[in-house]
């Protein structure tokens, strides 16, 4: 037991003083004369045994009065058994994820955890809450019930290390106690990491009842013919098999195809076909899954031809004149005495073709020219300079040759996941005629490899920057040293690495994605680029590079749909924006992760109990009440006992 005021317990030396009195208490005795003695018999005879008892009683009674009076006072208390975290600061982390539109047995699993705060946190209990896409410090209930009965779901993916990081750099010298309200939809081990040890986290997971969902994924070109478009568009469901939606596609609000698929692999490619035309498009699907997936935006704009042009000998260019056709490319040659270097940076696409020296200024040009979001297509020469060539390479981006092989070599793996082949090959292929060279250029593989040797190493190795791209062919593409125009793979190889980052093909970004997004315009001082739609308008940031203007969106814009990027009130471009489609995997919320951690059914339950452990428990009342029963056996002493 312990004591909130122990100093006061001091005056419980003065019982003493009740003691005192009762057992040296003097009485002077005062004489009484009577006229006669009959007067006498009206006397009670008392005792002295039965005195004697009746004083021990009450000098019980008021010592023990007096006792639980100062305890009382001095407010003991037992210990609560967690009164360790008894200063720890409610944090409360609320999912609110696209993937929190699932229906549990009471509604949407947002709204019911809402529901469930407002119901059950306590009037005065102060916490924070941190949302996707909120934040709201040392509040309560009160304060934000408006703005918790009117949160809106993120597009941006559940991350629960940023909001940790968050949660840790608020108070970090003190304890906490973590909640977090989550679906647990696309976690994964590494996000939880950044739990301290040292807080005490719970998880509540409300649980989804609808597990069937049908998602757009992507929609991509897979042919274009002379007026149509010929387009894919990947659906992928979760749940039972064989379920069946209708796909329809719009350009704006005018319907152009549509038709019902049935389902019956969790993923399938549909086929459409629309007309070749500047398209802002809209596919949708229906079911009673989640409805943020339902919606795919995509704007296909006018084509514009590429600009690209080969240095190098006519005779050995001639392959690529048939790749870069006229009607979409102006593609030009050059050999190295006839190229005007004060073109190169307007060109979208720059071919080195077997150049045995490269000068120093064409050198610099080149660097300038890929910093600025061109795509750099270098074909070695056999007999090039090696030191010279890899100096040049370092400069752009530390590819490194180490040897000249002289052997024969097959290219007999393709990389798919590689940018070059994302919407190449519907299925991967394995079956197809390999090419081969005689003579090679060993790279250093430490960069992203396209097509691979037979013995592993790299043929065509690449490195991405953010707005351009440099491709490496490790050996020289003339037929007499390789088969590689013959091939299937050229034309798909050299016509991505020309329109890498360029803005032809279909439009569709995600939010949250951080590239940069290049349009190809000017702007006059202090004007800016504006994104907008009939419900949404934003400025995104931007930076200006020659005649291109880079646009980086961040988390911007908050819903999904179809913009207009405006240059002074002027359309300049069209750009479509979509939800990340990691939320639609619904039917595989990843619990088993939580094993380590405390899983509770209710934030107020979790509250309820932590008041419990973590109040001390107050005894001081009943010590006022024993005062207060000896207090009343000291009033019938004295009345009752004679």
């Amino acid at each position: 037991m312990h004591f909130k005021h122990p100093e006061l317990l001091y005056f419980l030396f003065l019982l003493i003083v009740p003691i005192l009195v009762h057992l040296f208490q003097l009485r002077r005795f005062k004489k009484e004369y009577f006229t006669n003695v009959r007067f006498l018999k009206a006397l009670t005879i008392q005792t002295r045994k039965s005195s004697k008892l009746k004083k021990w009683l009450l000098l019980s009674c008021r010592l023990l009065l007096f006792t639980f009076l100062i305890l009382a006072f001095s407010q003991p208390f037992f210990e609560a058994k967690d009164s360790k975290n008894s200063s720890n600061a409610l944090y409360i982390i609320l999912d609110n994820s696209l993937s929190m539109q699932a229906k549990g047995q009471k509604g949407e699993l947002l709204k019911r955890a809402v529901q469930d705060l407002l119901e059950q946190l306590p009037e005065a209990t102060t916490f924070s809450l941190l949302t996707n896409s909120e934040t709201y410090w040392n509040t309560t209930k009160k304060e934000i019930q408006s703005d918790l009965q009117n949160i809106r779901y993120s597009g941006v993916p559940f991350q629960i290390e940023a909001l940790l990081s968050q949660v840790q750099s608020h108070n970090p010298p003190f304890q906490k106690d973590l909640v977090v309200i989550t679906d647990a939809v696309g976690l994964q081990k590494k996000q939880l990491q950044s739990i301290a040890t040292k807080d005490n986290t719970y998880f509540v997971i409300p649980k989804a009842e609808q597990k069937n969902n049908i998602a757009v994924d992507s929609v991509y070109i897979q042919e274009t013919l002379e007026n149509f478009y010929e387009i894919n568009v990947a659906v992928s469901s979760e749940g039972d098999d064989n379920q069946s939606s209708s796909i329809a596609i719009y350009n704006d609000a005018k319907l152009i195809a549509k038709t019902v698929v049935q389902l019956d692999k969790h993923h399938k490619i549909i086929p459409f076909t629309i007309p070749k035309q500047a398209f802002h498009g809209k596919v949708s699907v229906e079911d009673n899954g989640l409805a943020f997936d339902n919606d795919y935006y995509f704007s296909i704009l006018k084509p514009k031809k590429l600009r690209v042009i080969s240095i190098g000998t006519p005779e050995k260019s001639q392959f690529l004149s048939r790749i870069y056709t006229q009607e979409e490319f102006d593609y030009y040659n050059f050999s190295l005495t006839a190229l005007n270097y004060n073109t190169l940076e307007q060109q979208d696409a720059i071919v080195l073709n077997e150049l045995e020296t490269i000068p120093t200024a064409l050198q610099t040009t080149l660097k300038s020219f890929v910093g600025k979001g061109g795509n750099l297509i270098i074909i070695p020469s056999q007999t090039a300079s090696f030191p010279q060539l890899n100096d040049f390479l370092r400069t752009l981006g530390k590819i490194q040759l180490e040897s000249i092989e002289n052997a024969e070599k097959q290219i007999t793996k393709i990389n798919f996941s590689h940018p070059i082949f994302s919407v190449v090959f519907e299925n991967q292929v394995t079956n197809f005629q390999f090419p081969r060279t005689k003579s090679n250029f060993t790279i250093q593989d430490n960069h992203s490899v396209a097509l691979y040797y037979s013995d592993g190493s790299s043929f065509l190795t690449s490195i991405d920057n953010p707005t351009g791209s440099i491709s490496f062919f490790a050996a020289a593409l003339n037929t007499t040293n390789t088969n590689f125009q013959q091939s299937p793979l050229i034309v798909p190889v050299f016509y991505k690495m020309a329109t890498w980052h360029k803005n032809n093909g279909i439009h569709a970004r995600i939010i949250g994605d951080n590239e940069p997004y290049p349009i190809a315009t000017t702007l006059s001082k202090d004007a800016v680029l504006k994104v907008k739609n009939k419900d949404e308008e934003f400025i995104p940031v931007q930076q200006a590079q020659n005649n291109n203007v880079l646009l980086f969106f961040n988390d911007y814009p908050e819903k999904a749909g179809n913009f207009e990027i405006n240059n002074k009130s002027i359309a300049v471009e069209n750009i479509s924006f979509n939800y990340d489609r990691t939320e639609s995997k619904n039917s595989q919320p990843n619990k088993n992760l939580l094993t380590e951690y405390q899983t509770i059914e209710s934030v107020s339950a979790l509250i309820n109990q932590l008041q419990t452990d973590r109040s001390d428990n107050q005894i001081w009342k009943w010590f006022v009440i024993f005062a207060l029963l000896f207090l009343l056996a000291e009033m019938a002493i004295i009345r009752f006992l004679k």
